[in-house]
């Protein structure tokens, strides 16, 4: 384990998040434009991609972490057929969904749905499917997508730490995704339940959705669950769902028998958003 994870157990996590924040959104010119250049040196990002290649025009940090891209930068598998990656980065671990609920996190590490989702309940519903925790890192594209076409049914926003989520932590934190502060986005489909997960992360000033805005901060004390039932939010096939300001990690859950994942995909593997994430299986 690195120093920097063995320290993360001591560190106060939400005033360093929280700290984070101040500076993201600060419209100083000079404190903004030396993170956005330090990020893109650092990093290596592409601005080229982007709606604004401008590296200056950015009024704050966060506004270029949560920058749009160009249209036709990305676009979704052809085949109407294939679920969609819903974000840049890399695979940290995609596969089955054990019998019991136990999701693969990395050698010697696991955690169960009902962990990461909060219920016992609604993680039935995931046991024996497949998963895909994808990282995303400083120099991404920072808005996620939807795999599938999915109504709203619920959110829950799940209290926790903010460790971070880089593959050293990844490996060496016990149930890191179930322990850090999250939100699960539970869709309707055509094939059943369909879970986003959006996992906050060491600096992650927060969470949003284009359902609802901010969602984290505030950072929660109790699971808090809001009810979308009835309210007709229909989001289609790789529309953007929510975004993350600062890098941290989504995890998708899909349900028994509805798909295969990609056979290209696995742990370290780059992604981009909408190529294929796996293929339908046909209706029985």
């Amino acid at each position: 384990m690195s120093l920097v994870t063995t320290l993360t157990y001591a560190l106060p996590h939400r005033l360093l998040s929280s700290l984070a924040r101040g500076l993201a959104y600060s419209d100083n010119p000079r404190i903004k434009q030396w993170l956005i250049d330090t990020v893109t040196r650092k990093f290596g990002v592409d601005l080229s991609e982007a709606a604004q290649p401008d590296p200056t025009a950015y009024p704050t940090f966060n506004s270029f972490f949560t920058r749009a891209l160009r249209p036709g930068a990305r676009t979704p598998d052809p085949d109407p057929g294939a679920l969609l990656m819903p974000a840049d980065g890399r695979i940290s671990q995609c596969g089955p969904i054990d019998a019991d609920g136990r999701i693969f996190q990395a050698k010697g590490q696991s955690f169960s749905a009902a962990e990461l989702l909060a219920s016992e309940t609604d993680a039935a519903a995931f046991h024996g499917g497949r998963f895909a925790t994808v990282y995303l890192s400083p120099r991404d594209y920072h808005r996620v997508h939807m795999p599938w076409t999915g109504t709203l049914r619920e959110t829950v926003h799940v209290p926790g730490r903010l460790f971070s989520v880089g593959p050293d932590a990844v490996r060496n934190v016990p149930r890191l995704f179930a322990r850090n502060e999250r939100l699960v986005c539970h869709f309707d489909t055509d094939f059943g339940p369909m879970a986003s997960v959006m996992v906050g992360a060491l600096l992650v000033s927060g969470v949003e959705t284009v359902w609802s805005g901010e969602e984290i901060p505030a950072y929660a004390d109790r699971v808090t669950r809001k009810d979308y039932r009835g309210q007709d939010i229909l989001l289609e096939r790789f529309e953007e769902m929510a975004r993350f300001n600062y890098g941290s990690t989504v995890v998708v859950l899909l349900p028994p028998g509805v798909a295969e994942l990609a056979p290209d995909l696995g742990a370290e593997t780059p992604v981009r958003l909408g190529q294929r994430l796996g293929e339908r299986l046909p209706t029985p």
